[in-house]
């Protein structure tokens, strides 16, 4: 009941702060441009100090473990440090059951899963869990990177600033990206690696202005921050000549192509451990026993090999000063490869840029060494560990553009730049020919996610144009003067007029992109010309069975704002329009319904037959058993939201005499219903009351 009082008390607090924060900035009632750039610097800001903080974290949990905790088991020896990656992953298994449903949501993905989704809304609950979680593996000697947690906790508190001050969706979906981004800039100290980055990955190349700028002004805020806490010294600490010697990079060719390959090799082993893992070792056994087990095999690699834990800059800057010997580069090579995917999962947090970097360091250290040896060829080996760095970082991650900037950001060396581009692109190049697309979008695939444009396109595979478009068309016949064109534009709210033959069908289409031209020669052109000879023949048809994925690609192909709907059979029989407008809106329901079916699963599970459950004013959730004329249809045949206006969320099969759970199953157009199936549905508090008497 304490608990209670206090947790309402917080939420109203958080609350009159929000409504604060809102008015005192409506009251300021500042410029477009001006309030636009003031909240990407405060994003930046606030990414920045966050990404101290969980650097300074990582600091902190690294003296926990190998200084105060080792002393204590100092009992048993210099063994003793083989227990220390055994804690760190025992104290994360805790985490992961005590909050299974938020530990699922981490690194990289979930920021893009929130932008693509979400409109940019991560819990503040899953931030403070994504920032201790790593840097409590990484302290512990969890041989993982910073990077992608980073960018989680950047992506997270700019959600949460963006919720206090009432942000519309898509500007939270911008600023979550833009503090995403910002982070990565700060834990580098590389604002156009930062910028990139989001772009890349979180947006997944979906450019568009206002972003970038965003993500600029944002980005270079947290470099700023990070500088002045973390100090301006560079990660990296290296002297190599100047490139100058052309001839060479037809190896930085052959490393290329060797990072590409290695890139993949890597790639298949961490989707094939993955499965393993699931099927054959986390299904039988429990996690917490495998984490253990795993922390024991980096505990008992770091007993040997010191270098292997934690992030890995320290060994970095050892192999650009050559004081490591081959043979043991070649070793922690071997050991990174095989144990980040190990730890990342059994279970572990962390990120893969650092350990990408580290492979790469080790990689390009071994080439250059191998052709110095063999071949006498004076190759400068510390130039070829850099851009070896970003050969694997770009194909391990699928960022070209981000490896190239953040490496070349760090060296400041701009004879690296055709060196480092040549092995990034043929590596990233490699990887895209034989994996078939991004990394990224193929483990998003894989998740149940199709994204284009950092959008999920599944949400409306299942919807079809005919439920979305308008009867509503603006039709002029060929030979229409353009004296009455013009009138038309005038005086109608479209902006899309469709010309049509004398058979009734269209053949061309004016917008203001085709009168614009002719504008200022209106009084000598009005007598001479008519609705066809100025209509663009290129007119896009679009039919009423089309799915809106497939048309939201037309849009995304065609720079214009709707399609005419035309029967399949007959483009004389004209319907309507659909508009991008529309498209998006339709997504932004379908999105609804996603969340609520995400976040109510478990709450699903225990909904009462009949049973009405508020989630917002006027839309309910109930579950509703089959009736007896249900059973046997499909749910596309039932339209049950042309006939009740009601959507289903999910489908709870019965308990049966093989199993004791009832199981939940997503609405699919063309499941059949079965006798004692239930179904949630949501919609209007009025629709609901519809149904509850059927």
């Amino acid at each position: 009941m304490v608990n209670l009082i206090r947790e309402n008390k917080i939420s109203k607090f958080l609350v009159s702060v929000k409504v604060s924060l809102q008015a005192y900035f409506d009251k300021l009632n500042l410029p477009e441009y001006t309030f636009f750039s003031i909240f990407a610097i405060l994003t930046g800001a606030a990414a920045g100090i966050a990404a101290v903080l969980f650097h300074e974290s990582i600091d902190f949990f690294k003296e926990l473990f190998f200084g105060y905790s080792l002393s204590y088991f100092m009992i048993i020896g210099s063994e003793a440090v083989i227990l220390i990656p055994v804690l760190g992953m025992l104290i994360q298994a805790i985490m992961i059951k005590s909050s299974p449903e938020t530990a699922k949501q981490k690194g990289v993905y979930d920021v893009i899963k929130a932008v693509a989704l979400k409109n940019g809304y991560i819990p503040f609950k899953t931030t403070i869990f994504h920032f201790l979680a790593p840097a409590i593996c990484i302290g512990s000697g969890g041989t993982v990177g910073p990077e992608g947690p980073a960018a989680q906790i950047g992506g997270g508190v700019a959600s949460k600033i963006g919720v206090l001050f009432g942000l519309t969706e898509e500007r939270r979906r911008m600023f979550t990206t833009a503090g995403a981004g910002a982070a990565i800039a700060a834990v580098f100290n590389t604002p156009l690696g930062g910028v990139f980055f989001a772009l890349e990955i979180i947006l997944l190349n979906d450019f568009q202005s206002p972003t970038f700028s965003a993500l600029i002004l944002a980005s270079v805020t947290a470099s700023v921050i990070s500088r002045i806490f973390l100090g301006n010294q560079p990660t990296f600490i290296f002297h190599h000549e100047s490139f100058s010697d052309y001839n060479q990079l037809i190896y930085f060719l052959i490393l290329g192509i060797l990072a590409g390959f290695v890139s993949v090799l890597y790639i298949k082993y961490s989707d094939n451990l993955e499965r393993f893992l699931k099927r054959k070792i986390l299904a039988k056994y429990p996690q917490w026993i495998v984490m253990a087990l795993v922390g024991g095999i980096v505990g008992l690699s770091g007993y040997f090999f010191s270098d292997i834990f934690g992030i890995g800059y320290d060994a970095i800057n050892k192999i650009l000063a050559q004081n490591l010997t081959w043979k043991i580069v070649l070793i922690l090579f071997l050991l990174k490869f095989a144990l980040v995917p190990l730890i990342l999962h059994s279970g572990g947090f962390g990120g893969l840029f650092a350990p990408s970097l580290f492979m790469g360091a080790t990689l390009g250290y071994l080439f250059a060494f191998f052709f110095n040896s063999y071949f006498d060829l004076g190759l400068d080996e510390t130039l070829f560990v850099l851009v070896s760095m970003g050969a694997l970082l770009g194909g391990i991650n699928s960022i070209p553009i981000s490896s190239i900037m953040i490496i070349f950001e760090m060296t400041r060396d701009y004879t690296i730049i055709l060196p480092l581009m040549l092995s990034i692109i043929i590596s990233t190049t490699i990887v895209q020919l034989i994996m078939k697309g991004s990394v990224h979008l193929k483990h998003l695939e894989q998740l149940g996610l199709k994204l284009r444009a950092g959008r999920e396109i599944n949400l409306l595979a299942h919807l079809k144009v005919k439920d979305i478009m308008t009867p509503d068309i603006v039709l002029i016949p060929g030979n229409s003067p353009l004296s009455k064109i013009v009138s038309k534009l005038i005086e109608n709210k479209h902006t899309v007029f469709y010309v049509t033959n004398n058979n009734g069908e269209i053949i061309g289409q004016i917008t203001e992109r085709e009168l614009r031209p002719i504008i200022s020669e209106y009084e000598t052109l009005r007598g001479m010309l008519i609705a066809q000879d100025i209509a663009n023949p290129n007119v896009r048809f679009v039919h009423p069975d089309d799915t809106l994925d497939k048309v939201l690609n037309y849009f995304d192909m065609e720079n214009v704002e709707e399609f005419p709907v035309v029967s399949a059979k007959n483009k004389t029989d004209i319907l309507g329009t659909i508009s991008r407008q529309a498209i998006i809106k339709a997504y932004n329901k379908e999105t609804l319904k996603y969340n609520l079916a995400e976040g109510m699963a478990r709450q699903l599970q225990i909904i009462d037959s009949n049973k009405e459950t508020k989630v917002a004013d006027g839309y309910s959730i109930i579950e509703k058993t089959a009736l007896p004329e249900f059973v046997g249809k499909t749910l596309a045949q039932l339209k049950l939201r042309n006939k009740y206006g009601l959507e289903v969320l999910m489908i709870k099969k019965a308990k049966s005499q093989f199993s004791d759970e009832t199981r939940i199953l997503a609405p699919d157009p063309n499941y059949i219903i079965n006798e004692g199936d239930s179904l949630v549905l949501f919609g209007s508090d009025e629709a609901i009351e519809k149904v509850k008497n059927l």
